[in-house]
């Protein structure tokens, strides 16, 4: 056995499926093993893997017990010359394989082996080649030296920025993404370091490589996509904590007591110091804009104030009640605040309308309970309705202000419909572009681009693959999908990086799958795009879900004394109320058919009812409700809700 591939698997299935696809290319000619750890996965990944990868040698966890011992359960398994750990969110040329056996057979000094990695627009990522993080080394990581001389041999040593990405070099550290390490050497130095549960463990078996007399190297003859999908997380306190926590654990058990005291100081100091940058760069960015407003509406409405005060109701002298600087106005500037955010008025892109729709309705709302106020807590209609007015050009000047200076990439507008263009041979390029109709609402455009030069003319393709960059400037393309299944991954790498577009988003379509991985934008160059469109997944609509929720519950409760005796279960409303109130149920969720098609769907709460609930007494075939299930999920709205709740409502004591 030449080669044993290793891959854990934590809740990432469309990365894994296609993942699987490109090793299992590789693996081709090559007398090899595959196994897949899964550490207690909830989203289908092991019926996945059962159903499309039979010759995968699975392993199931009952519980997540971290990278390294959940790697090293393979390992003890493993047979193969050369032993390979390997992210689920990469994908490997088809000649990887061949080429890195090649090169270590070719070097018996060499223990351990990386690759060039480059992330989904085809950018090189500099964790393809690291130095060993010695107290200086990390000093300059840490705070920013090495990211402002990258290329210095005494600042940039973390990322040996003074290495060409292009050459072949001997380097200390290799990355966890892509590890490949000679058996024998393995069953010198030991398995995984199981003290580390996540993060470090590379580091820390790239040293032991080195401390038994063998080299790592950087191997630039081969490219891997590595998509980074905990990429999006690293500005998390959790993840700055993990981290570091884990070059801890290293520094003490491989440097002498006064370094790793020294190590553990200034780690303990980068914990803090990225920790607050990390909640502050949080705070910031979900809560600059409300403050803005905040302290601009609140500066406008005391001026209202003070100058109706002073020229209209008290000319001669006189002024309100204290009540109404130091509650009522306050109160008013709240309820604007909150009804913008409830609205809609904070998501992005920012749309102008919510702001309005936020601001009308909080003023009805301060009217409503004005109307209804004895007369001397009655202030001011008029302050009322010109903090309004105020709110509004205040609001929109902002936005348009940070638009045009494009103020930390703020944008003003909608998403605009993509237009694509779907790279593969006619028939599975049609069964992409066939996905593409059925679950992406208002699509601009949709081409397809044929592989073959000379098969551009089949109904449908606008050109061919030599053609891509000309199309896109013509047809003023958004995103560019290849189809796995008809474009050797090394094609598509190249024409990511000859392109080299960032307007443009490169996503990839396994063959067989519901699923599109890529990248999102140059900020979440990790994200997963699934094709099944999560409308309902989305922040405004979870906000407006849980609200309705909520507002549903409370109504229920209150009129529960004359309810229970219109539901068909009252006991089980009563308990339905407050599971939902409790968050551990939402009222309208999913019928569950239990086929695979229920892993594609947006994760919501369980439901009491559920969109199949709208054609009470029918009997639905499996492929119907799970329609209904994906219509509900790509186009849900509050209305949706409330009309299956009204539809359905005699069930809502349903267990």
């Amino acid at each position: 056995m030449r080669l044993s591939v290793i891959i854990v698997n934590y809740n990432v299935q469309y990365f894994l499926e296609q993942c699987l696809h490109s090793v299992r290319k590789a693996s081709r000619g090559i007398e090899s093993e595959i196994f897949v750890v899964d550490n207690n996965s909830v989203d289908g990944s092991a019926e996945m893997v059962k159903t499309k990868f039979p010759e995968v040698k699975f392993i199931i966890n009952q519980k997540n017990l971290g990278f390294s011992k959940a790697n090293n359960q393979a390992i003890h398994k493993a047979s193969g010359d050369y032993v390979l750990l390997l992210n689920p969110d990469t994908i490997v040329e088809e000649d990887t394989f061949e080429k890195v056996i090649h090169f270590m057979d070719g070097h018996p000094d060499a223990g351990g082996l990386g690759v060039k990695m480059v992330d989904g627009k085809g950018n090189f990522l500099p964790e393809s080649k690291r130095g060993l993080p010695t107290p200086s080394v990390a000093f300059y990581k840490i705070f920013g030296l090495s990211k402002i001389f990258p290329k210095s041999k005494t600042f940039g040593k973390y990322h040996l920025g003074y290495l060409s990405s292009e050459e072949t070099n001997e380097v200390e550290i290799l990355s966890g993404a892509f590890m490949l390490i000679r058996k024998k050497v393995l069953d010198k130095i030991g398995v995984l370091d199981e003290a580390f549960f996540m993060y470090g463990e590379d580091i820390d078996l790239s040293y032991r490589i080195n401390q038994a007399g063998y080299k790592n190297y950087y191997f630039a003859g081969t490219r891997i996509i590595h998509y980074k999908g905990e990429s999006t997380k690293k500005s998390s306190v959790n993840y700055v904590v993990t981290f570091y926590n884990a070059m801890i654990i290293f520094a003490r058990k491989h440097f002498s007591s006064k370094n790793a005291s020294v190590f553990s100081a200034l780690i303990n100091l980068a914990v803090y110091f990225r920790a607050g940058i990390a909640i502050l760069n949080r705070f910031l960015a979900s809560a600059l804009l409300p403050i803005m407003d905040m302290i601009l509406l609140s500066a406008g409405v005391i001026f209202i104030k003070n100058y109706w005060e002073d020229i209209v109701i008290f000319p001669q002298g006189g002024s309100y009640p204290t009540e109404l600087v130091s509650i009522a106005l306050p109160l008013y500037v709240f309820l604007w605040i909150f009804s913008v955010f409830m609205s809609g008025g904070y998501d992005k892109p920012i749309k102008l309308s919510k702001i309005f729709q936020g601001l009308f309705i909080a003023t009805i709302i301060i009217l409503t309970i004005y109307a209804l106020l004895p007369e001397t807590y009655r202030f001011s209609r008029a302050i009322i309705v010109f903090g309004t007015l105020w709110g509004l050009f205040s609001m929109v000047s902002l936005r348009v202000l940070l638009h045009i200076f494009n103020f930390n990439n703020f944008k003003l507008g909608s998403n605009k419909s993509k237009r694509y263009i779907i790279v593969g041979d006619q028939d599975e390029a049609g069964r992409v572009a066939e996905l593409l109709r059925k679950t992406v609402k208002d699509q601009a455009f949709i081409g397809l681009v044929s592989v073959q030069a000379s098969k551009h003319k089949w109904e449908g393709f606008i050109g061919n693959f030599s053609q891509i960059n000309d199309i896109i400037n013509i047809y003023k393309i958004n995103e560019v999908i290849f189809c796995a299944r008809d474009i050797p991954a090394q094609e598509i790498i190249d024409k990511m990086a000859e392109l080299n577009l960032s307007q443009v988003e490169f996503k990839i379509a396994p063959p067989e799958s519901m699923a599109i991985i890529g990248s999102q934008s140059i900020n979440t160059s990790g994200d997963i795009f699934i094709l099944d469109l999560n409308s309902v997944s989305k922040i405004n609509n979870r906000r407006n879900k849980r609200f309705i929720d909520l507002l549903a519950s409370i109504a229920f409760l209150a009129l529960s004394p004359i309810l229970i005796f219109l539901v068909k279960n009252p006991s089980g409303f009563l308990v339905n109320i407050f599971k939902v109130l409790s968050g551990y149920k939402t009222w309208v969720g999913y019928q569950f058919t239990g086929d695979v098609e229920d892993h594609k769907l947006p994760k919501i709460r369980k439901g009491v009812l559920n969109p199949t609930d709208i054609l009470q007494g029918t009997i639905l075939s499996s492929e119907t409700r799970n329609r209904l299930n994906l219509l509900y999920a790509r186009d849900y709205k509050i209305l949706n809700d409330i009309n299956i709740i009204y539809k359905a409502f005699r069930n809502i004591g349903r267990n």
